[in-house]
This record gives C-alpha cells, sequence and structure tokens, in this order.
C-alpha cells in the first residue's frame, strides 16, 4: 500500500471518528450505542494507548485493531439514516477546519488520571502487605 493511499485511509478514519462524535450527540442515536461510541472516540483521541506506541508492532497493532472493532460495532447500533446524516456534517466540518473539543480531551485525560491514580493506590497497598 502506497504512502499516499495509508494517508487517505487515516483520513477516513478520522472523518468517521468525527462522525461518530456527532452520532453520539444526535437523541436519536439508542444509549447502548452512545456508551460504546464514547468509549471508541475517547480511546482513539486518548494520548494514552493500552499498549504504549514505542513498542514494535505491538504498539501500533492495539490501534488497528481495536479502535475499527470499535468503529464497526458502534456503525451496527446507529441508525442508517443518522450515521449518514453525520457523516455529511463531518466531512463538512472537517473541510474547513480542524475541530477541536478541549472540554472532550479534559475528561479524557482526567478519566486516565483517575485510573493512573486507583492504580497506584491498589498497588501502594498491595506492596505494603
Amino acid at each position: 500500500m502506497s504512502k499516499g493511499r495509508w494517508r487517505e485511509r487515516a483520513r477516513e478514519l478520522k472523518a468517521e471518528t468525527y462522525a461518530l462524535y456527532l452520532a453520539y450527540r444526535d437523541p436519536r442515536v439508542p444509549w447502548s450505542a452512545k456508551v460504546v461510541i464514547a468509549l471508541v472516540v475517547g480511546y482513539a483521541l486518548s494520548p494514552i494507548d493500552l499498549i504504549p506506541d514505542f513498542i514494535p508492532v505491538l504498539g501500533y497493532l492495539d490501534d488497528l485493531v481495536l479502535i475499527p472493532l470499535g468503529i464497526y460495532l458502534a456503525l451496527l447500533m446507529i441508525p442508517g439514516p443518522v450515521m449518514a446524516e453525520c457523516r455529511e456534517k463531518a466531512c463538512a466540518k472537517l473541510s474547513m477546519d480542524k475541530p477541536v473539543n478541549w472540554a472532550a480531551g479534559a475528561v479524557v485525560i482526567g478519566i486516565w488520571i483517575l485510573c493512573a491514580a486507583l492504580l497506584g493506590m491498589t498497588a501502594w497497598r498491595l506492596l505494603k502487605r
């Protein structure tokens, strides 16, 4: 696959992720789909990965497997006309400028900090025994 093709696929993935964000905000989408969307978009936008990217092969494998699987699952749960409308909005927005949602970023970082703190406290308690 050529470098240009990879870039095109990355743009498509970005547009699909933003369309899922828009679908999340749509009242016609069931709450169960919103939970899956929140997890997928949160993971895709999070600077912290399940497996760090510096680990050869495995570092990018989680992004190449988990995000597309999550997107696929979310797409199965969203009504077709709603998703088509969200895709149109996402393409229009991405062609104009780069969407930035600082509040969503702060929430994701806060969740990761909370998880790290809980993990640290648990490890501390186990080591004290």
